[in-house]
């Protein structure tokens, strides 16, 4: 009989494996990890790590949703609902530019030239999602972690948004995430408060 997914042993089993990526990919590139690497280091078997992803890139994607979903929250403080409210925008974005600077070295190893592509699209698509969540929710609760298929819908401002968040981001790291947190949030709300207000501007 095959275990369900609420089963305990395999919460287990996905916690222990997604824990050993994010300790392992600290330390070396993302393509150095073989799946023995993380078997070892997690203390499961090779049919284990089979039964719950196909390989070291899905397993990243998914070990790293958790971590990014602070990115996801704070994309949602470019929408035109958080507008007015421009100290609370920084404060949120200062937030997300702290996370990243304590995790650096994860954030350069995923993000970087040896990182991984699927990894980057899995944020983008979420990123994308939460964007138009909370530009067509305007005035709404949005959902904090909006899910996010491989059905993303066509949606030319959230993914300018979404695409240029990651990569002032991106580009961050690569340079020693230079300057504070809160310059970072205050510089980067200008720009995003500005491009939230014409993509509100129906089309």
């Amino acid at each position: 009989m095959l275990a369900q997914p609420s089963d305990p042993r395999i919460r287990r089993s996905r916690a222990a494996l997604e824990a050993a990526l994010l300790e392992l990919v600290v330390d070396r590139e993302l393509s150095q990890i073989s799946v023995s690497d993380l078997t070892k280091r997690a203390g499961v078997n090779r049919s284990t790590f089979y039964e719950h992803y196909t390989d070291v890139h899905d397993l990243a994607a998914a070990a790293c949703t958790a971590v990014f979903d602070s990115l996801v929250t704070a994309a949602q403080a470019a929408g035109p609902a958080a507008q007015s409210e421009d100290t609370a925008a920084e404060e949120a974005l200062a937030g997300v530019f702290t996370h990243v600077a304590e995790n650096a070295r994860l954030y350069r190893a995923l993000l970087g030239d040896d990182g991984s592509a699927r990894v980057i699209n899995h944020l983008l698509r979420r990123m994308i999602t939460a964007g138009r969540v909370n530009r067509e929710g305007a005035g709404t609760q949005a959902p904090a972690q909006p899910a996010a298929s491989d059905e993303t819908p066509l949606d030319p401002a959230a993914a300018f948004l979404a695409g240029g968040f990651l990569g002032v981001i991106a580009n961050w790291v690569r340079h020693d995430c230079p300057g504070t947190p809160e310059e970072m949030g205050a510089d980067l709300w200008k720009f995003l408060r500005t491009s939230a207000a014409a993509s509100s501007v129906p089309r």
